[in-house]
């Protein structure tokens, strides 16, 4: 076993790593950026070496400060994670040339699967099933619309040599190829510096589902079964579980062999997923009629490993380093078996109710569910942020993932449920309620599973209020209370509870609701009780302050209604989180707000920082609502700005690849 590893990567995989090389006895050297100074996966490490500037052109994929600071610090092997150079051959061939480990397998393996058309090739001669599709070097457009007609729509173009659902397009109809390819190659050239896409048959009614493989240096592979991540948006994983529902042995044990097949076709070592699409051409309730094709291989963990961890009971960082410190496999495949249900959730920094922006900001609030990190449990929190750092527009959206097992599928669904609903963040939008959605919705519950399900389940996930506006008022009421009674003493003329000797005691406030202003009466009566109208609805308010580490914690009544909720609140903004939700309620200052006017029209701004990628329009032309405008790429993703209205555009601020900041005004418009 190594003595000390160098961890090539950041945030929470970098922390993952970490956790298994302390437990083993292994020293760990952290790398960092400019923006992750002070940054968790920092402090998890034993030593840390600073390697460049922000942007991962600047730090994260310099391999050659990556190798120097292993050299210099005395690592043995280096741990790529996932993303960044995980999957570069060139850095695996400069570990061994500088003789270092790359805990992952060889620059040949990593190349012949790095390249999806090669690949595809490849498992053709191996015997493993594929989708129809166009895989060849031609690059031509002409020739590529020519084959995607010859394949018939829909179509999917994938990025070549990508992943991570970057480079991908889904098209339905030939008059939309041209637009969808540019869109693609662009998007394929700026992650991973070629722009060579593979066209293939968009399956209908598909499912993802992935077998996690394992190979060593003594000749031995195994699979360690399957998990289903057809629950994505934009082609990214939101929701991955262990084993798939509706798994037959048969089918799991022919997908077990055509994965170990492909590996086997390039002499794999290490950990890796070989990813299929399939087929339910018998719908959702005859899973013995399910087809397999492979889509590709990942040459590195996966971000979801840890739900193959958990009904395994097996740590794959440890079998990682075992097996490339020459390790033969710790377990042969007729040892390995299935425990329970698992399912993980990403919890992104995004806002799903706009085309899943991404977000960027403070994790002002961050609160877990009581939970294990980075280790098997009932729910399990892998992360690598703390309360207090911020998300930048640097890296990905992902802030942590949620993991859960149970003995059953429902158990786990139950799990992540309330794990969920325990998940406190503030600071900035996340999709925390969306996960939550989605968990509940009738065709997850079911294990109707497909990759259109978030699509399908659509008017039930987005745009969803659950805790609804009385309570939210009832809440914020609340909470204004218990804070102005923590101030009160023994003086009589402290108390806050409008006590009066005669008459009746009322009280505004004044709110904005998901848009909606709020005039609210809070009526003290002369035995100590409360009234509180909302609107048309009216009722007694009862709360009684509950233990908190911060922030106000309540059993809240108000009319027959009775739970437990937790708020934070930041400037004007109250944040309700409660069992059957979370929402935010605004409280209004009259005289604040006397002197704003309406927001100036006919301006289009940046949603979040990045940088500008094209403009579809030149000054002076005219424009109609929804039309295209521009293109920002930020968080590894490609963004559209729209026109809101039809109008005519008087000026172009920026020039595409100039960055700008969340805010920055774009374009001017004159509205018609």
């Amino acid at each position: 076993m190594f003595k000390k590893i160098l961890i090539a990567n950041r945030g929470e995989i970098a922390c993952r790593v970490a956790a298994t090389a302390r437990r083993l006895g292994v020293r760990t050297v952290a790398v960092y950026s400019d923006a992750d100074a002070h940054a968790k996966h920092v402090a998890a490490c034993d030593e840390a070496v600073h390697i460049g500037g922000s942007a991962p052109r600047d730090s994260y994929l310099q391999w050659e400060r990556i190798i120097a600071a292993a050299k210099a610090t005395g690592a043995q092997a280096i741990h790529p994670g996932y993303g960044f150079l995980s999957e570069n051959e060139a850095f695996a061939e400069a570990c061994a040339a500088n003789g270092l480990v790359f805990i992952g397998p060889s620059a040949a393996s990593i190349q012949a699967m790095g390249l999806k058309a090669e690949s595809k090739r490849l498992m053709e001669q191996a015997g493993v099933p594929l989708v129809p599709g166009y895989h060849g070097a031609d690059q031509d457009p002409h020739l590529l619309k020519h084959e995607a007609d010859r394949i018939g729509y829909p179509v999917l173009i994938k990025a070549s040599a990508g992943g991570g659902g970057k480079g991908m397009r889904a098209v339905e109809k030939a008059e939309d190829f041209a637009a969808a390819l540019a869109s693609c190659q662009r998007e394929a050239r700026n992650s991973f510096g070629s722009e060579a896409v593979l066209i293939e048959k968009y399956v209908q009614r598909p499912r993802h589902i992935e077998i996690q493989v394992f190979g060593d240096t003594h000749g031995n592979c195994v699979y360690l079964f399957e998990r289903d991540c057809s629950v994505q948006r934009r082609h990214q994983k939101v929701l991955e579980e262990a084993p798939a529902p509706g798994m037959t042995p048969e089918l799991r044990q022919a997908m077990g062999l055509a994965a170990v097949a492909a590996a086997r076709a390039v002499n794999y070592v290490g950990a890796g997923t070989v990813e299929f699409i399939v087929e339910q051409p018998g719908g959702y309730d005859h899973p013995e009629q399910m087809r397999f094709y492979f889509m590709e291989m990942n040459t590195r963990l996966q971000v979801e490993h840890p739900v193959t961890e958990a009904i395994t009971g097996l740590d794959l960082v440890e079998w990682q380093l075992r097996v490339a410190s020459g390790e033969p496999l710790p377990l042969r495949q007729e040892e390995l078996s299935i425990r329970g249900h698992a399912i993980e959730a990403r919890i992104c920094a995004e806002n799903p109710d706009n085309e899943f922006l991404p977000a960027t900001g403070r994790l002002d609030v961050y609160r877990k569910p009581a939970c294990t990190g980075f280790t098997p449990g009932a729910v399990r929190f892998d992360d690598g942020v703390r309360e207090g750092d911020a998300i930048s527009p640097f890296y990905d959206s992902m802030v942590a993932k949620l993991i859960v097992h149970g003995d059953t599928r429902e158990q786990a669904l139950a799990r992540l449920d309330a794990a969920l609903a325990d998940t406190h963040i503030v600071g900035l939008a996340t999709n925390v309620q969306f996960l939550r959605h989605v968990a509940r919705s009738a065709s997850f519950a079911q294990a109707r599973l497909d990759t259109a399900l978030i699509q399908r389940e659509a008017p039930s996930l987005f745009r969803q209020e659950s805790v609804g506006r009385e309570l939210a008022v009832a809440a914020a009421v609340a909470q204004t209370l218990v804070r102005e009674r923590a101030g009160e003493t023994a003086d009589p003329f402290s108390r806050t509870d409008g006590w009066r000797p005669f008459g009746l005691t009322r009280r505004r406030f004044d709110f904005e609701f998901q848009g909606e202003a709020l005039t609210v009466q809070l009526s003290y009566l002369a035995d100590g009780a409360l009234h509180l109208s909302v609107g048309d609805q009216a009722g007694p308010l009862a709360f009684r302050p509950l233990p908190a580490d911060s922030g106000t914690r309540l059993d809240l009544q108000f009319q027959d209604r009775r739970l437990t909720v937790q708020t934070w609140q930041r400037d004007e903004t109250v944040h309700v989180f409660s069992d059957l939700g979370a929402t935010v309620i605004t409280e209004l200052d009259a005289l604040a707000h006397a002197g704003e006017t309406a927001a100036e029209g006919g301006r289009l701004t940046a949603p979040m920082p990045g940088k500008v990628v094209s403009f579809a329009v030149q000054a002076g032309d005219a424009v109609k609502k929804g039309q295209a405008l521009a293109v920002m790429e930020a968080m590894k993703m490609e963004h559209t700005i729209a026109a809101p209205a039809d109008g005519t555009v008087t000026e172009l601020l920026y020039a595409p690849g100039d960055q700008v900041v969340e805010g920055a005004e774009l374009l001017r418009l004159s509205v018609q």
